[in-house]
C-alpha cells in the first residue's frame, strides 16, 4: 500500500497566517500538523508517500525532506492549482500505479491513528473505504448516506439539505478502481473534481464502498478555533519535562515542558504548556493550553490558550488569549494617549462618566 498526502491547499480560512506559511505546517504543540499525519501513515506500515504540493511546495519540501525523519520515502507531486481531491488522484496516477493507497488530507488531525482502518481495508478488500464522524453542521462537509445495514448508498459534497449528520473525515482508502472513476469525472459547480463524486461513481457502478464511524477525535484544522482546539487536545497528553533553565523565582504548575535552551525567569507557567527551544519567558504568566515556539520572547506579559509561532516577541502586554500569533510578530503596548471627553449637552442634562 502507498499513501497520497494532500498538502497543496492555500488555507484561506487561516489568513493572514497562510499568506506567508503553508497551512499544513502551522504547529500544534510546537509540531506541524502535517507531521502528525505522516507519523500516523508510517505507523500503519506505509513506506511510500506521495505528497501533493502547490504554491507552498518549497516550504513543505524543506520541512519534510526525503521523508527519512519519518521512516518513509517521499515523492513530491506538483498540482498547479487546488482543483479538487480527485484531481490530486489524477495527477498522482503514475506514482500510485496499480497499488492500493490511503489518501490523507494534510491539515487533518485524527486521534488514534489509522492502523485499524488500513488493516480492515486489507482484510475486506472493498473498492473504497471511508471514515465518517458526526458533526453539528454537515453542510460544511462531504456527507454520507447509509442504508439500514450501514452500507454507503450516497455521497454529497457540502449539501444545502444534508441527508445525514455523517461527514467524511479526510482519510480515504482506495483500490485501483478509483482511477477509472476519476477518469470519468467532470468538474463540479465549484470547478473541482470532487472525490465524493468519484466514490459515488463507484457506488453507482456496483462497487463495494465500506465506511466506519470513528469514535475518536477528528478535526479539520482549517481555522483558528480548530487549531487552538487541537493544540489543547495534544497538550493534554504532554509529560512534564524541564530541559531548559528555570530560575528559583519562577513557578511551574502541572504539565509544563521547557525545552533545551529555553529560559524562564520570574514567571509563572500553568500547564499544560510548552516553552520551545531558545524561547525566553521573563516576568510573565503563561496559562494553560499555550504553545510558545522556538526563539520566542514573552516579557512582562500574560498569555493563555494560544499558539505562538517561532521568533515572535510579546512585550508588556496584558492580556492575550485564544490567539494564533505568526512568525516574527512583534507585539508591544500601544502608546499612552491623554483621554478626554468632548460634550455638547442641552439644558438640564444629566450625564454619568466613568473616571
Amino acid at each position: 500500500m502507498k499513501a497520497l498526502v494532500l498538502a497543496g491547499g492555500s488555507g484561506t480560512r487561516l489568513r493572514p497566517i497562510t499568506h506567508t506559511s503553508a497551512k499544513q505546517l502551522v504547529p500544534v504543540a510546537n509540531k506541524p500538523v502535517l507531521f502528525y499525519g505522516l507519523e500516523a501513515i508510517a505507523a500503519a506500515g506505509v513506506r511510500e508517500i506521495g505528497i501533493v504540493v502547490g504554491s507552498t511546495h518549497a516550504e513543505i519540501e524543506a520541512a519534510v525532506g526525503d521523508g527519512s525523519q519519518f521512516g518513509v520515502e517521499v515523492t513530491y507531486l506538483r498540482q498547479e492549482a487546488p482543483l479538487g481531491l480527485a484531481h490530486a488522484v489524477l495527477i498522482a496516477r503514475d506514482f500510485l500505479g496499480e497499488d492500493d493507497f490511503v489518501m490523507y488530507l494534510g491539515d487533518n488531525f485524527v486521534v488514534g491513528g489509522i492502523n485499524d482502518i488500513t488493516e480492515r481495508f486489507a482484510r475486506d478488500r472493498p473498492a473504497a473505504q471511508i471514515m465518517l464522524t458526526q458533526v453539528a453542521d454537515p453542510r460544511q462537509f462531504g456527507v454520507a448516506e447509509l442504508d439500514a445495514e450501514g452500507r454507503v448508498v450516497g455521497l454529497e459534497e457540502k449539501p444545502t439539505a444534508p441527508k445525514s449528520d455523517l461527514a467524511l473525515v479526510g482519510v480515504y482508502l482506495f483500490s485501483p478502481a478509483i482511477h477509472q472513476a476519476v477518469a470519468e469525472l467532470k468538474p463540479s459547480w465549484r470547478g473541482e473534481l470532487e472525490i465524493t463524486d468519484a466514490i459515488q461513481w463507484l457506488i453507482d457502478d456496483g462497487r463495494r464502498v465500506e465506511s466506519s464511524v470513528i469514535s475518536g477525535y477528528w478535526k479539520d484544522t482549517g481555522n483558528v478555533e480548530d487549531m487552538l482546539e487541537v493544540n489543547r487536545l495534544v497538550l493534554e497528553s504532554v509529560e512534564p519535562r524541564t530541559d531548559g533553565t528555570v530560575d528559583g523565582a519562577s513557578e511551574l504548575i502541572g504539565r509544563v515542558v521547557v525545552d533545551a535552551g529555553a529560559v524562564v525567569q520570574r514567571s509563572r507557567i500553568v500547564g499544560p504548556a510548552i516553552i520551545g527551544p531558545g524561547a525566553r519567558v521573563l516576568d510573565s504568566y503563561v496559562g494553560p493550553f499555550t504553545s510558545i515556539a522556538a526563539d520566542c520572547a514573552v516579557v512582562g506579559s500574560e498569555i493563555e490558550y494560544s499558539i505562538v509561532l517561532p521568533r515572535a516577541s510579546i512585550t508588556g502586554v496584558r492580556r492575550i488569549e485564544s490567539s494564533l500569533i505568526g512568525h516574527d510578530v512583534v507585539i508591544t503596548p500601544a502608546p499612552s494617549m491623554p483621554r478626554a471627553h468632548r460634550l455638547v449637552l442641552g439644558d438640564h442634562s444629566q450625564v454619568q462618566i466613568s473616571s
